[in-house]
């Protein structure tokens, strides 16, 4: 199980999106504390994505968190169907 990220801020940029995006903190929180896949996305910045079911369809929900500060900072998060894509074929 990848490591978990618990303690952590919104900066302002990730509360406006995800807002707009229809994300709820709690769910935010869930991935942040259990994620199914953690990888470095760039120095200081890691992406921590979980796959979620909304209306019988799966979808990547994937954080953006710069985890070189403390807390760590969520920058951004979105959801996408395009698991192929971001996922690959990993169960």
């Amino acid at each position: 199980m990848p490591a978990p990220i618990r303690d952590w801020v919104l900066t302002a940029h990730a509360e406006t999106e995800l807002r707009r995006r229809g994300l709820g903190v709690a769910v935010l929180a869930t991935i942040l504390e259990s994620p199914e896949r953690r990888r470095p996305f760039r120095p200081g910045r890691d992406v921590l994505e979980s796959r979620l079911e909304v209306d019988g369809k799966t979808y990547l929900i994937r954080v953006f968190v710069d985890v070189d500060r403390s807390p760590a900072e969520v920058v951004t998060a979105y959801r996408t169907s395009k698991l192929a894509k971001y996922w690959g074929d990993e169960p």
